[in-house]
C-alpha cells in the first residue's frame, strides 16, 4: 500500500520532475514510511511508501532493475507473490528483495502486460521500459486501488489521488456536466473514466493501458465476471463453493510482515471474516468497532452484535465511541481525504475508525463488497420477476436518486446535461450480452461501477488517510466469479445474501446471521441539526457556491427550510448530497 505518481512525456520532451515533487506531499498519508523519485528523462516516477511486505530498503520504490531495464511504481498487494516468485526463480530470475514489487517487475519482463492475469490481489502500477520508452499502466480487476489521470498535449500524468494531480498544476478543474448528472443520479458515483472534474479521468478497473513513446496508446479490459450458469449445481454445492472460496480469500489477505486486524461492524460480512480467521487458528486477532451518539431517533452503534462476535471468538476487541466533540471536526477532515466527492455518511465513520485503528495495526480486513456481489440491497428483490426487456426501467425506479425530470428542476439550466445520460448509461450496460436476468444485469452493473466508486473507494480513501491498508476479501476476484455465476434466487433468498448466510451458518452466531440488515449508523449525518447543519448551510451559501450556481436557488432554499425530510429514492439526505459536493469543490 502506497501512493504513486508519474509523468510520461512524448517525443523528445523531458518530464517535469518538480511537478512530481509537488505531488508527493499529497500522497504522504498513503505512504508515511519513505519516499522516492526516479528520473528517466521523458518519464519520471514518484512514490510514497507504506511498509507492509519486506520492511527493508530493498523493497523501496520506485524500483529499478538495471539488467532488465525496467522501473516500476506500485500501490497495493499481490497476495500470491511468494508462489509467483518461486515460479519466476524456476525461469531463471534472481531476486534482491522479498517484496511483491520486485515480483511485478520480473513478471512483467517474463509475461509482458499479460502478467496482470497472474496476480491475485489489489494493485495499480506503472512499468517503464527504458529501451523502448513504453509505459504500461494497470489496475486490479475490481478497482480496489485507484489511478487518476490528467492528459494534456505532449504528456500524461498519473497519481493515486486526484488532489495530487491538482498539486502538479495545469489541470482543468471545470465541472464535467455528464459527471454531475451521474453524481446526482447514482448516489455520488461517477463511472470511470470520468470524474467530476473535466480535466481528470481515472483508469477503469481491470484495465491495462500501454503508452508508446510517441504518445499513441492502446487500452484493454482483461477480466470480467460472467453472470451465466456454466454448470448445474445444487444449493448445497453453491453454499460450499462460496464458503471455501471466502475461506481462501480471507487466508490470502493475512499475507504481511506486520500484524493484520479486522474492522468488525457486527454485521454478517465482517463477522464471517472473523469466524473464518478463528477457524484457521489465528490467535490474538485484533478487532475494531465504532459507534456514535444517537440522533434523530436512531441508534448510533451496533455494539450488541460486534461484542457478541468478539466474545465468541476471543478477539482483542476495541470499541470506539465517538462523541460530538470528535464528530464535527472529522466532517471537514473526511471531505479533505476524498479523491472524489462521496455522499455516504459511512465515510466519516471510516475516517474516524481508521484514525484509531492505525494506532494498533497497519493492515485490516474489511467486509465491504458482499452486498454488491451477493444481492444484499433492497433494490434487487423487486427486479426478480421483471421481464428482461423492462429491466432498465425497473432498475432506475428502484435505484436512481431522482429521475431526470426532477433533476431538471434542481440544477440550473447551464449545468444540466443535454439528455438523460445516466439512464442511457444503464441502457447500454443492460444491453450488453450475458447477464440474462434483470437481477444479473443489475448486479453486473453495480459490481463494475457502484461498488468500485462508492464502498471500495470509501475504504481506500479513508484508511489511507492514516496510512492504514484495507483489504477486502469479498472482492477476491475468484469469489466474485462464483458469486456472479450463482443463481439469483439463491442470492435473494432469506431477505438477501441467502447463499452467504447459508455458508456462514454454524460458524457465525445465528443472532448475527438472522438479524435485520444493518448499516454503519452515523445519525449526525442522516439527521442534520446543530453545528453540522450550520456547516451545510455555510457551504451552500459560500461565495464560491453562489458563483458556481450549480443548483437552483429555490431548490436549495426549500431543502434548508426542511433539512431532513427530502430524501433520495433510497433514503439519503438530499441536502447533504448537495452540501458535500460544494464542500469538496471549495477545498480544492
Amino acid at each position: 500500500m502506497c501512493g504513486i505518481a508519474g509523468e510520461i512525456c512524448y517525443g523528445d520532451r523531458r518530464a517535469d520532475t518538480e511537478a512530481i515533487r509537488r505531488m508527493l506531499p499529497c500522497l504522504e498519508s498513503r505512504g508515511p514510511d519513505g519516499d522516492g523519485l526516479w528520473d528517466g528523462g521523458r518519464i519520471t516516477f514518484g512514490h510514497r511508501r507504506l511498509k507492509i511486505i519486506d520492511l527493508s530498503e530493498a523493497g523501496a520504490q520506485p524500483m529499478t532493475d538495471e539488467r532488465l531495464r525496467l522501473t516500476v511504481v506500485f500501490n497495493g498487494c499481490i497476495y500470491n507473490y511468494r508462489e509467483l516468485r518461486e515460479e519466476l526463480i524456476g525461469h531463471g530470475y534472481s531476486f534482491t528483495s522479498t517484496s511483491d514489487t520486485e515480483v511485478i517487475l520480473k513478471a512483467y519482463h517474463r509475461w509482458g502486460a499479460d502478467c496482470v492475469t497472474r496476480f491475485l490481489g489489489m494493485f495499480a502500477f506503472a512499468v517503464a521500459e527504458h529501451d523502448t520508452g513504453t509505459v504500461t499502466l494497470a489496475r486490479d480487476r475490481l478497482g480496489i486501488k485507484p489511478m487518476y489521470l490528467a492528459e494534456s498535449p505532449g504528456r500524461l500524468r498519473f497519481a493515486s489521488t486526484l488532489p495530487a494531480l491538482l498539486a502538479a498544476g495545469g489541470v482543468d478543474t471545470s465541472i464535467d456536466k455528464v459527471a454531475l448528472h451521474h453524481y446526482m443520479t447514482f448516489h455520488s458515483v461517477v463511472p470511470a473514466p470520468r470524474t467530476i472534474l473535466a480535466g481528470v479521468r481515472k483508469l477503469p478497473p481491470a484495465t491495462v493501458r500501454v503508452i508508446r513513446a510517441d504518445g499513441t496508446s492502446t487500452e484493454r479490459v482483461y477480466w470480467e465476471a460472467s453472470f451465466t450458469r456454466p454448470v448445474a449445481a445444487t444449493g448445497r454445492e453453491w453454499t460450499e463453493a462460496v464458503r471455501d472460496k471466502l475461506r481462501q480469500a480471507v487466508e490470502r489477505r493475512m499475507v504481511a510482515d506486520v500484524p493484520v486486524g479486522v474492522l468488525l461492524s457486527g454485521g454478517l460480512d465482517s463477522s464471517f471474516i472473523v469466524a473464518l480467521l478463528a477457524e484457521q487458528g489465528q490467535k490474538g486477532l485484533t478487532t475494531f468497532s465504532i459507534g456514535f451518539d444517537s440522533g434523530g431517533g436512531e441508534s448510533g452503534d451496533e455494539f450488541e452484535y460486534s461484542n457478541l462476535v468478539a466474545k465468541q471468538f476471543g478477539t482483542e476487541h476495541h470499541q470506539i465511541r465517538i462523541g460530538q466533540d470528535r464528530f464535527l471536526p472529522a466532517v471537514q477532515r473526511t471531505v479533505a481525504a476524498m479523491s472524489e466527492p462521496m455522499v455516504s455518511h459511512d465515510c466519516i465513520a471510516f475516517n474516524l475508525l481508521s484514525e484509531t485503528v492505525r494506532e494498533h495495526v497497519k493492515v485490516v480486513q474489511s467486509g465491504q463488497g458482499a452486498d454488491e456481489i451477493f444481492a444484499g440491497y433492497s433494490w434487487y428483490p423487486p427486479l426478480a420477476h421483471v421481464p428482461r426487456e423492462q429491466a432498465v426501467e425497473a432498475y432506475a425506479k428502484e435505484f436512481f436518486d431522482r429521475p431526470h425530470h426532477d433533476l431538471a428542476r434542481q440544477l440550473n439550466p447551464e449545468w444540466l446535461a443535454d439528455d438523460d445520460v445516466s439512464l442511457r448509461f444503464v441502457q447500454e450496460s443492460f444491453a450488453r450480452p450475458g447477464a440474462d436476468t434483470a437481477v444479473d444485469a443489475a448486479l453486473r452493473l453495480d459490481s463494475q461501477v457502484m461498488l468500485v466508486d462508492d464502498p471500495v473507494k470509501r475504504v481506500d480513501n479513508m484508511t489511507m488517510a492514516f496510512g492504514l491498508e484495507g483489504r477486502v476479501p469479498f472482492l477476491d476476484h475468484e469469489l466474485v466469479e462464483i458469486a456472479a455465476a450463482c443463481p439469483p434466487e439463491l442470492k435473494l433468498a432469506r431477505d438477501g445474501k441467502g447463499v452467504l448466510k447459508d455458508a456462514a451458518r454454524g460458524l457465525v452466531p445465528d443472532e448475527v446471521i438472522d438479524r435485520p440488515k444493518g448499516y454503519f449508523p452515523v445519525p449526525g449525518i442522516r439527521h442534520l441539526e446543530g453545528p453540522v447543519l450550520d456547516l451545510v448551510r455555510d457551504a451552500l451559501h459560500a461565495p464560491a457556491a453562489r458563483d458556481r450556481a450549480l443548483f437552483r436557488p429555490e431548490y436549495v432554499s426549500a431543502l434548508l427550510a426542511d433539512p431532513n425530510t427530502p430524501r433520495t429514492t433510497l433514503g439519503a439526505n438530499q441536502l447533504w448530497q448537495l452540501a458535500l459536493l460544494e464542500m469538496w469543490l471549495q477545498q480544492l
